[in-house]
């Protein structure tokens, strides 16, 4: 497609308004944890499970992330997650939160890594 059409078709797709409030953002609970273990979903080839130490607890969380971290090369690490997430259930494996990655256009996930310093449970704000 060149470019002439890609406006017109960019200029024709419906508006998606994907604002949110302060509020709605205040509602999301962002910790820094530490990666105690990480090891392959038994299960799934592009999945990571993580036990990570937020501070008040230690939980799972499972990661789409194995294609591009090895598990050794998170484990000790401090990064942030999203703690009061919904659980749900990836592959049998009940994950409670979500790690915060930025990701550029392929998908390709890049793990923010917190500097040691900062205590484990700092709320992000």
């Amino acid at each position: 497609m060149d470019e002439k059409k890609q406006e017109i078709a960019k200029e024709q797709a419906p508006q998606v308004d994907d604002t949110i409030t302060f509020d709605d953002f205040q509602k999301v609970r962002m910790v820094v944890a530490k990666v105690i273990d990480a090891e392959k979903h038994p299960n799934a080839d592009r999945l990571l499970v993580l036990t990570v130490d937020t501070g008040s607890d230690e939980r799972t969380l499972v990661a789409g992330v194995a294609q591009y971290y090895n598990p050794e090369d998170l484990k000790g690490k401090k990064i942030i997650i999203v703690k009061n997430l919904k659980p749900v259930k990836l592959r049998g494996i009940e994950s409670r939160g979500m790690i915060l990655a930025a990701s550029d256009t392929g998908g390709r996930p890049y793990i923010p890594i917190i500097p040691d310093e900062t205590p484990v449970g700092a709320v992000m704000k």
